[in-house]
This record gives structure tokens, sequence and C-alpha cells, in this order.
């Protein structure tokens, strides 16, 4: 099967220096943050990678480094076999409407002042895609109609709908310039738990109808094992895990996705051994030497307080572990 997305070496590093006249006065050195160091995964036509990790290990910046809010330090983004970081504006413009993100926030992603015919018709005008006004409210009333909201409410304003409304007015949105690809920024952590659920269902339905391939970004393991089909775990800007989603759930190797797993509340698992999430996320101004997870690892050696691991195929999967590499756990 053909992959529609190739990220290769991705990175992006944040300048985050104080000004220049007070590092001056304090004699302190430029700082720098590698929010993502170094990615490479690839998604298939029609399917969802996953990315996971607690908040700060760099899953956000991935998507909007593939949606080109962000331009990278380094490393590749193919859309469709094309380099995504190379392209002028007008190339940047027509590929923008094959991919389009769903952000995480519905009561901040809408314009309170617009009407939802409005909101949702922007892209289709702004990429010329229908001209006429009545083909525009039909165009808006048949993709709310996909989303499940009813064609009266294109004359209603975002203050009229609950959270999950919303949400599906931003689905419809990033829908209405036909594109194959979408990056979903967490669009359900704000929502409640029942109401996840039906936006989480709306999202399966539409990848089964149109053939959509998404990259969904999440903290919520629960939420990634209904939607994905392979699922990375990141920590501290790097993949330390990337595997089919019935091989990580159900043996995972590296000891952060181990932890995170644990922390899963299970009624089937009462009584299984579990070990909890240790320790905090460190500072990623001075991350550690070696591998990042070394300082919350019950499986930590010398080697991996000094060496980085890199992310290597290993029994179907590819993870970044020395531990698993001499095969100590």
């Amino acid at each position: 099967m053909t992959a529609i997305v190739e990220v290769t070496d991705l990175a992006k590093i944040f300048d985050v220096s104080a000004p220049w006249l007070n590092r001056v006065i304090d004699r302190k050195p430029r700082q720098f943050v590698h929010a993502v160091d170094g990615v490479s995964f690839a998604i298939q036509k029609g399917k969802t990678l996953a990315l996971v990790g607690e908040s700060g290990c760099g899953k956000s910046t991935v998507a909007r480094l593939l949606v080109g809010l962000y331009k990278p330090t380094r490393g590749s983004v193919q859309f469709s076999g094309v380099d995504t970081t190379t392209l002028d504006a007008e190339q940047t413009r027509t590929l923008r409407r094959r991919m389009q993100m769903i952000f995480q926030d519905p009561y901040a992603s809408l314009n309170p002042r617009w009407k939802v015919l409005d909101i949702v018709a922007e892209p289709i005008r702004e990429h010329g895609l229908v001209t006429d006004d009545g083909e525009q409210r039909a165009k808006v009333a048949e993709l709310l109609g996909s989303v499940g909201l009813a064609a009266a409410d294109a004359e209603k304003f975002p203050h009229q709908f609950s959270g999950g409304q919303r949400q599906r007015i931003s689905i419809a949105r990033a829908l209405a310039t036909e594109p194959e690809f979408l990056v979903c920024d967490e669009p359900t952590s704000a929502l409640d738990v029942s109401v996840q659920a039906q936006v989480l269902n709306i999202m399966k339905d539409l990848q089964r109808q149109r053939g959509l391939t998404y990259l969904f970004i999440s903290h919520n393991l629960a939420v990634v094992r209904h939607v994905s089909d392979q699922v990375g775990v990141m920590y501290l800007g790097r993949l330390v895990e990337l595997a089919d989603k019935r091989d990580l759930f159900s043996r995972p190797r590296h000891p952060y996705t181990r932890m995170l797993l644990d922390a899963i509340p299970d009624i089937h698992q009462t009584g299984r051994a579990r070990t909890p999430v240790q320790g905090e996320v460190p500072n990623p101004l001075n991350p550690p030497s070696g591998c990042a997870v070394h300082p919350r690892c019950p499986h930590a050696n010398a080697r991996c307080k000094s060496e980085r691991p890199t992310l290597d195929a290993f029994e179907g999967i590819r993870v970044a572990c020395h531990a698993v590499e001499e095969k100590r756990i």
C-alpha cells in the first residue's frame, strides 16, 4: 500500500533566548528548545497514525510542521511524493486544499462574529471551488449534514452550539475543500466523554466514506485505541516506539510505553502488577544525556545514560531502547 505522507528526520528548534541586552548583563548564552528532534514515520492512504505522549513531548509541533504552519529546521515532509518543504507560495496554496487541520479547542477555533455559513464556506470561497451563493449554501448544508447537523444551523452563530456541536462545525469546515489528509490535534480532549465518542464515530464514518487519511494527536490512550491503525509514542521530541495498534497495546516494548499503558484504568486487569508513571518530564532546555527516558526508567544502565538509542526495527515494530535491543526486557 502507498504511503500518502512520509516524514523523514523532521526537526524543529525554537530559539527561546532572553533579549540580547539581558543576556549580556546576566552573561547567559542563547537557549534553544528541540521541540521535535529527528522524527520519521509514514502514513498509508486511508489509515490513521496516532501520536501519543505526555504534554510537551512535541506532538502538536509535528502536526503544525505537517500542515506548513511551521517551517522545519531540518528534515522533509513528503505528501503524495512531493516534498512540501520546497514548494513556493502558489504550490503550497494548492497543496493546502488536500490537507486540512482540526484544532483542539472548538471554542477558540471558530470566529464568534461569523455565522456557521460563513465559517464553513470560507475555505470554499478562498480556493474558488464554488462562486455562486446558492451553490455555496447547498454545499454548506451538505457538509453540515455529513457531520450530523441540520442545514438550518448554517444561520446560527457559534455561541448557540455546545462544545461537541462546535467541533462538528470544525470538522465540516475541514472537509469543505475535499481534502485527502486531516491532521487532528487532540480534537476531542476539550469535550465530555459521551460527546467524545460521538465525534470519534463521525470521524471514523467519514474516513470510511471518503477514504480519508488521519494523523491523530492525543494523550488519551483509550481514544487512540478506538481510532488508530498505527501508534507512535513520543517523548521529549523523539519517537520511542512505533507499532501497529494491536502489537502496541498487547505487547508494548519500550518501558515508557509500558508506563503509559499501566496508567489506563482497566476493570478486567485488576490485580495485575503495574509500573506507575514515575518522575516528571525533564526540562526541555536541559534534556538528559543519552536516552531521554533514563531518569524515569527502571531498566536504565550506564549505556542508557551516555548513548542515545536510535529507532530501529525489532520483531515487526520500531523501538528506541537499549534494554530491548540487549534483550534485558
